[in-house]
């Protein structure tokens, strides 16, 4: 049985006790009344005002207490596994050594296909399974809750790195259950003594920079309170606009020159460390600072633009989510004004996993940002329906294809699916660019394909702001 459903059960106890106080002292009185006098109590308008008050006070008393049970209930309805708030008050109260999230990733595709009754089923399935795998690991203490949806905490005084073998075991022997086939992602770190709703924010964050740069390698637990200090580090730096760009040489196979770059970026916190947008970006969009850290992009880069030839162009990517605000696109258009910038220069890369639910919307602002000359490229192209969803619709200046392409040249089924790619580019008169190029065997099969554009460690080394600047100012 799960500590939650046994923990639940000791209090509904407790509550039952509690409510059989009143019909006790009910029953005792009226024994009381009776038998001390040897007769029935005499049905007295004064006897009876204080009855129907008794009465009337243990009926209120069990249906408070009855409200009590379901307000206050610890589980979870459908797991019988701790609820969010009951979690996050043992969390506080224990401070277990690790805490963990274990997501189904493939959830929405699971309950739009197989009904709400067979998804329950599977949700309770994967808690049973979960504690049962847990009390194999001989852990001292343990408590598994339901956040939202399907992702599920877990709690351990249990080392961390054997939490996150534990984890990895049970998806292993559970990639299918009840013929249900589950994709799951799952994040941990150590408890580090962090309040409970900050534990909880930090295993979000892990889990969305899974997905903003998946790793098939194991990532490092990390400490909560580590995580904490990162947060504040990072939300500093944006204030002051601490960006470090770094420059990837875009080649022009027909002009045989670099006349664009890509740029990519790192934020600089106190001390002189970098960090990846992997692991602030979630921060970032937690803080709801997505569109201050994609403006302060943008200043940045139309600064770098007044300093280098105008010759050369500069790829970058944008937020949809900032792209779709007005008030972020007027300050974008103001800056181009103000500073007088052939906007053609400008490159802003998208991507989106899911077309975007107001498509028509999206690209009618997507027409304003090409009508300042501003030119778009799908980013990672081929790697979502979304993207080719995109294409039917709008008409994009550029395509960056994903790195997998490059990387899959001996696999025919991948090869007929680029070739096929670039020829529908072709055909729409739109700018293909082909990343991750590293040698001179890939470089020569691109340009034998068609491709327009190439970047990567075999095109040529990424510079810093200062080196690009006295590269093109000797």
């Amino acid at each position: 049985m799960l500590l939650s459903a046994k923990e639940e059960r000791e209090r509904r106890f407790k509550l039952a006790l509690r409510g059989g106080i009143p019909i006790l002292m009910l029953v005792f009185l009226l024994f009381y009344t009776t038998f001390s006098k040897g007769s029935f109590v005499a049905l007295t308008i004064e006897n009876a005002f204080l009855m129907s008050g008794l009465i009337f006070t243990t009926i209120y008393f069990i249906y408070f207490l009855l409200e009590l049970d379901v307000k206050e209930t610890l589980l979870d309805n459908i797991t019988e596994g701790f609820n969010q708030e009951t979690f996050l008050k043992k969390i506080e109260k224990h401070q277990p050594e690790t805490v963990a999230i274990l997501l189904v990733n493939n959830f929405s595709t699971i309950s739009e296909n197989y009904g709400i009754s067979a998804t329950n089923s599977l949700l309770h399935t994967i808690v049973s399974r979960l504690n049962y795998h847990i009390y194999a690991y001989q852990a001292k203490q343990s408590w598994i809750g339901r956040y939202s949806g399907a992702e599920f905490l877990i709690a351990l005084d249990l080392e961390s790195n054997k939490v996150q073998k534990m984890i990895k075991n049970f998806i292993q022997e559970n990639q299918t259950i009840d013929t249900i086939e589950i994709d799951y992602r799952f994040a941990v770190i150590n408890h580090g003594k962090a309040e409970p709703e900050k534990i909880l924010a930090l295993l979000k964050d892990e889990l969305a920079s899974q997905e903003i740069k998946p790793s098939k390698k194991p990532t490092a637990v990390k400490d909560a309170t580590l995580l904490s200090k990162l947060e504040r580090s990072v939300i500093y730096a944006l204030e002051k606009e601490s960006l470090n760009f770094y420059f990837r040489p875009l080649y022009n196979i027909k002009k045989g020159m670099i006349d664009s770059y890509e740029i990519a970026i790192k934020l600089k916190i106190q001390g002189g460390s970098e960090i990846l947008p992997r692991d602030y970006l979630p921060i970032v969009n937690r803080h709801g600072l997505g569109r201050t850290y994609d403006l302060a992009i943008f200043k940045k880069i139309t600064d770098m633009t007044l300093l280098i030839n105008e010759e050369i162009s500069f790829s970058f990517n944008l937020s949809p989510f900032s792209l779709r605000d007005r008030d972020f696109l007027e300050n974008i258009f103001t800056i181009i004004e103000d500073k007088e910038i052939n906007a053609q220069r400008l490159i802003i890369e998208i991507y989106e996993r899911k077309t975007h639910h107001n498509l028509s919307k999206y690209l009618k602002v997507l027409s304003k940002v090409r009508a300042k000359g501003m030119r778009i490229c799908i980013d990672n192209f081929g790697s979502s329906n979304a993207s080719m969803e995109y294409m039917k619709h709008f008409k994009f200046d550029v395509v960056q294809f994903d790195r997998d392409f490059v990387s899959n040249f001996d696999d025919d089924n991948s090869l007929s699916i680029f070739k096929s790619l670039i020829d529908m580019s072709k055909g729409l008169q739109i700018t293909t660019i082909a990343k991750w190029v590293d040698n001179e065997k890939q470089k020569q099969r691109l340009e034998d394909l068609g491709v327009d554009y190439l970047q990567g460690f075999g095109i040529g080394k990424q510079f810093t702001e200062r080196q690009l600047i006295q590269h093109y100012n000797p």
